[in-house]
């Protein structure tokens, strides 16, 4: 798959068919984390794989949208080690996952990133923690949900470049871009 194709077709799947998914596959999709830039080279990323339905249900109930968890076959648990990289984790571990989302949709598998971690609040993170002894001083990032597409949504609106582009100053929009 074209790189444009895969940025521009990939979305938020949350429906999924009730098939299995290959351990070489999802292997695959976490191999692409491993590519994703990091701060200063420190790859603070670690990835926990949860199939099991019990725990994926506790984990849909973490918060109002980790609810495709309930139905996926699978989940991607996106942690950072927070003393490799204590100011720069939340960065280089979301790259990490937008890698894994273009890997998956690449393959054919559909995937949403649900979001764990909170600068004000970590009730939720706690939660997580709790459901899967994830220990200090990881810090739990967000969670995929992974499985084959039961749904097609289809693409949101963008704002236009010209809207969200500056060029030189912040202020200065080209009349043509």
């Amino acid at each position: 798959m074209d790189l444009w194709e895969a940025i521009k077709g990939r979305r938020s799947i949350r429906r999924y068919r009730d098939e299995p998914v290959d351990r070489k596959l999802i292997l695959s999709i976490i191999n692409a984390a491993r590519y994703a830039p990091s701060s200063r080279n420190m790859q603070p990323w670690e990835f926990l794989v949860v199939q099991d339905r019990e725990t994926l249900r506790r984990l849909s109930e973490v918060h109002q949208w980790a609810w495709p968890l309930r139905n996926a076959p699978l989940a991607i648990i996106c942690l950072a080690n927070q003393e490799l990289s204590p100011r720069r984790y939340l960065c280089d571990v979301s790259c990490a996952i937008e890698n894994m989302l273009l890997a998956a949709y690449a393959a054919g598998l559909g995937a949403c990133w649900i979001a764990v971690h909170s600068m004000e609040d970590n009730v939720v993170e706690d939660k997580v923690r709790e459901i899967l002894s994830i220990p200090k001083p990881y810090r739990i990032v967000a969670m995929i949900s992974v499985g084959w597409p039961a749904e097609e949504p289809k693409p949101k609106s963008l704002r236009p470049l010209e809207e969200i582009v500056h060029w030189e100053k912040f202020g200065s929009k080209l009349a043509n871009i």
